[in-house]
């Protein structure tokens, strides 16, 4: 049985039985209302617009109802659209957003930024690693040897919202000496620290991934699929990286993802929808190693705790 809101999103009566997508990105059709940010053009974008409602015209007849949307970067530091959209359907959608730690202009304390933007709904923070800063920021390891970053993690203990890091395996040391400094902080890894998407499954990266288990908040996004390995559907090259992973941080600390509309320049998949489905079959006919609750962990159990069962 289903119902639609004002803003024509069909949203499940029962919706606490929906899985999740732990990661998706959203952009407006309306750019009088939700501006891109300066710097950013039309050609900028993938596509000219991914809005909720084609997402979930795809993705509802799979049984995912619930979303984590995560605040798109052409929108740079204002979230309105995706505040907007949570305030529309709070009882499906969560949001993740974007905060600087570090700026030489005042942008408002980075701590108090993330507990205001926490008011409506965004429980998580993104955060790029050394090699994703679009500026170097450092030139050492401990490049978040800053107070900023220092204030995010306080921030996240006190407040029970999770750092969400896009980062790659070279990172992971300075991310353990956070963790060590910080153990109550909730973290996610996004993308499975990104092993796989240029190149092999290396043993090493596995091994380094794994260990951040230790830390007993730290929790894993499994996923894009598509952007791993060969990349070919039905993706299951990608099944010895994510049993590893899932035997290291059990089911209950990871979380299945889309990252949809996964579409780069140059993109390898053609077909969305296909590699979507396909996506979900991975983790629910071909996994053989995971068990009926497991995959209740991964599809749902895991991002209700953090995201919604607050």
């Amino acid at each position: 049985m289903s119902r639609t809101d004002g803003n024509g999103i069909q949203t499940l009566v029962n919706v606490e039985n929906s899985n999740i997508d732990a990661h998706i990105h959203i952009w407006a059709t309306d750019r009088d209302k939700y501006p891109l940010a300066p710097g950013f053009v039309d050609s900028d974008l993938w596509i000219p617009s991914h809005e909720p409602q084609k997402y979930l015209a795809m993705a509802g007849d799979l049984g995912v109802g619930r979303i984590n949307f995560v605040q798109m970067t052409w929108y740079g530091t204002d979230h309105s659209y995706i505040l907007d959209q949570i305030a529309a359907a709070p009882d499906r959608f969560v949001g993740t957003g974007i905060v600087p730690a570090v700026t030489d202009i005042d942008v408002g304390r980075p701590g108090k930024t993330m507990v205001a933007l926490s008011s409506g709904g965004i429980y998580a923070f993104r955060i790029r690693g050394r090699n994703w800063h679009r500026r170097p920021i450092g030139d050492g390891l401990h490049w978040m040897d800053h107070p900023g970053y220092s204030e995010m993690f306080e921030t996240g203990a006190t407040h029970n919202l999770a750092l969400s890091f896009l980062i790659e395996p070279s990172d992971l040391p300075e991310l353990d000496r956070m963790c060590v400094l910080n153990p109550e902080t909730p973290v996610i890894i996004d993308h499975l620290c990104r092993i796989g998407f240029g190149g092999p499954f290396l043993d090493e990266d596995i091994r380094a991934l794994c260990g951040m288990a230790r830390h007993p908040n730290v929790y894993m996004k499994v996923g894009p699929f598509n952007h791993l390995g060969a990349k070919e559907r039905p993706y299951l090259d990608v099944l010895p990286l994510v049993e590893r992973v899932i035997d290291a941080y059990g089911p209950e600390r990871c979380m299945w993802e889309s990252d949809s509309p996964a579409l780069r320049p140059g993109n390898y998949n053609t077909d969305p929808e296909q590699d979507f489905e396909a996506s979900l079959a991975l983790i629910r006919e071909h996994a053989d190693f995971l068990s009926a609750s497991d995959k209740y962990q991964l599809l749902q159990g895991t991002a209700d705790r953090l995201f919604f069962q607050r």
